[in-house]
Formats: C-alpha cells, structure tokens, sequence
C-alpha cells in the first residue's frame, strides 16, 4: 500500500504517539480536576501543549479554545459570533464565504439562513482563488463575518490573505479562516485574522482534536454552542482529552522545527512526480493554481478516463476524488464545480496528497502504476 491521501488524514507520527502514550496508562487525571496532583499534573500538560499550539501559530495560549476538530472549530466560529451579535443587538447580517471552501464552513454560513442570516458565497477564478473586487463588493453591505480558508482541502491552493485582509478589516467585518490544511504546510501567523480552526490530524497528530483560536485584543465574542461547566473560557463544554491535547501540542512543535525542511523536500518529490505523470499521459492537466499551491498537493485531471476506474486499476495507491468529509455524496467536487469544472472534467480527477512518510521510491511506483492504468483504463466519459 502507498498511501497518498494525506489531505484526508495524516498519519500520527512516531513521535507523537510516544508524546501522548503516558498520559493514556500512568497520568489519567482529570485535567479539570485541581484539587490533587493527579489533576494537577494533567492540567500542567494540558497548558504545555497549549503554548505549543499557540507557538506555531504566533498566538497568545489564552486565545485558543480546544474542540473536537475543525469541523466543530468552524461551526462555533461562524455560528457563534452571528448568534452573539445578534443577541447583543447588532444589525448586520450578512456573512460572507466562498464557494471552495469546506461543506462544513458552507453548510454553517448556509444554515444561518434559517436564523435570519443572509449568506453570500463568493465565486473563485478558474485557478481556484478569491478575486479581491468580489469581495469588496460583497462588502458594501453591512457585514457581520467573513470565512475564507488559507489552504484549500482538494485543490492545495492558497488564497492570498495578505490582500483579502485588509479588505474585511476596512469594511468593519470579523475575518475567519480555516488553517486545517495550512498549519504545518505553511509558515502561519493569525495577526490578520479575528477567528481561526485547526485539526491535530491533518499535521501527524491525533484524530479527535482540533482548536479555535479566538482574539483577545480587541476581544471576539462568542456565543457556546452547547451547555455545559463552563471549560475553555466557557466556550466549549466538556472534559478536555488531555492524551490527544498533549499529541496535538507535540505534532505543532515538531512542525515548527521540520516544517521548512518538509516542505522543500515534499516539494520537490511532488515537482519530479508531475514531470513523470506529464511525460507518459498526455492531455493531464493540473487543476487550480500550481504555482499558489502547498507543496504536497496533486489535484490531477485524467484525459477522457474516469478517475473511479482509474482507482479501481490501482488497488495498491490510496488516493482520493475529494474531500473525505463529502465521501458519502456521489456527486461532482463541490470545490472543482466552483472553479468551473463540467461534471464530467470534475468525475476524471483524483487527488493526490504527498506527506512527511511519503519517498521517492513510492512516488515512482506510484507514477508507473498511474501511467499503467491510464493506458488500460478505456477511453470513456462518466455516465
């Protein structure tokens, strides 16, 4: 098996697994529970960690609030800062996304609608990214939020939020972004931003944890989506997973230390494997932006070939036509229908996701493999 679906899930590296393992047998404390050391020591860990997710993202440790991963991340962002303000008597009520972005960003903005919100998705350029004028357009109305992901979970690609920026925080709006796929791919600082979620799993830590990382100065306001005992600045209820924060923490350390070296070296094996694939299938196109992309992202379109047949020749490759979160939907990439791809052009892609556990030596076999099938795979378009 060469596994290269690593914008689905990374795999925890060796390293976290031996980070988080004590803290599963021997220190099982509660991390809520102060009154002994058991809780004490648990709770210590926990706040190590802390400042090891806030370090990568240069952030102060009081602002990040742990949840459950991205998903639950993006939905208290979006849906709590719209239900406090208009708790708080703030008339605006537009919120503002793009049509790329995560089904869980989408469907929080899209289910504000039912709450009196007015969603407005914004359309991408064929390359996949944000036109700053559509933006400021959307912006001459009164604007509550805006969600904008950094690094896009098919494609790779890269919005430019050094310029969109400016442009939400000259129109008075919060400006949230999704980093899920950017921490440990990008060097990342949230000084332009007002909101923003990250996943422990997608940068070789554990499955289960993520963070929202909420401004203090001037303060976000927030409100929780569930009940509870108050936990994480009484913004996300629960008993915290000390095991899984401590995994998480040494995943973001050990990208802060490795993450340049990685990304050059990921980069190049993703540059010679497009060079291979380019050479011996003719018609391959790339889809989005290769030049404002991460280093180990491949989203391939195959000439006249279903990208599920191709699949089906290569047992031995773990790849994927999409976001794994969309899995159970047989229908055509949202992200590659807002680029303008036609259903057939989105049904012939396949993504390809390159990681620290990737070598050369897989990326070869891969490459013949993939080049093997397309020559016995018939030339057909999906039904």
């Amino acid at each position: 098996m060469i596994y290269l679906d690593n914008q689905a899930t990374t795999a925890c590296d060796p390293r976290v697994t031996a980070r988080m393992l004590p803290w599963f047998e021997r220190f099982f404390g509660n991390p809520h529970s102060v009154d002994h050391p058991a809780g004490r020591e648990a709770a210590a860990a926990v706040e190590e960690a802390r400042g090891e997710v806030a370090a990568i993202l240069g952030a102060d440790p009081r602002e990040l609030v742990f949840t459950s991963g991205a998903t639950e991340a993006n939905n208290l962002a979006i849906k709590g800062a719209a239900r406090h303000a208009r708790a708080t008597g703030d008339g605006r009520r537009r919120i503002v996304t793009v049509g790329t972005e995560h089904k869980c960003v989408l469907e929080s903005v899209l289910d504000l609608a039912g709450e009196g919100f007015e969603p407005v998705v914004l359309p991408v350029d064929a390359d996949g990214r944000l036109d700053p004028d559509r933006l400021r357009d959307a912006l001459r109305e009164p604007t509550l939020l805006v969600s904008i992901m950094l690094v896009n979970n098919e494609t790779g690609v890269v919005q430019d939020l050094n310029t969109l920026g400016p442009i939400v925080r000259n129109a008075g709006a919060l400006l949230h972004s999704d980093l899920a796929q950017a921490v440990g791919k990008l060097p990342v600082a949230v000084s332009g931003l007002d909101l923003a979620s990250l996943s422990a799993h997608k940068l070789y830590g554990p499955k289960g944890i993520g963070a929202l990382w909420v401004r203090r100065r001037p303060r976000v306001r927030l409100t929780p989506l569930f009940s509870g005992g108050g936990q994480e600045r009484g913004l996300r209820s629960g008993t915290l997973p000390a095991p899984l924060i401590v995994g998480f923490g040494e995943a973001c350390r050990l990208a802060g230390l490795e993450g340049e070296a990685e990304r050059a070296r990921i980069g190049a094996l993703r540059d010679a494997l497009l060079v291979r694939l380019r050479r011996d299938i003719p018609g391959l196109a790339v889809n989005g932006s290769l030049r404002h992309r991460v280093a180990g992202n491949l989203n391939l379109r195959f000439p006249e070939r279903s990208a599920a047949d191709i699949m089906a020749a290569v047992p031995e490759l773990c790849l994927s036509t999409g976001s794994a979160c969309s899995a159970a939907e047989v229908t055509p990439s949202h992200v590659l229908s807002a680029m303008g791809l036609s259903a057939a052009e989105a049904a012939r892609s396949l993504r390809l996701g390159i990681g620290r556990f990737t070598s050369a030596a897989e990326l070869e076999r891969a490459a013949e493999l993939l080049c093997r099938a397309c020559a016995a795979v018939p030339e057909r378009l999906p039904a």
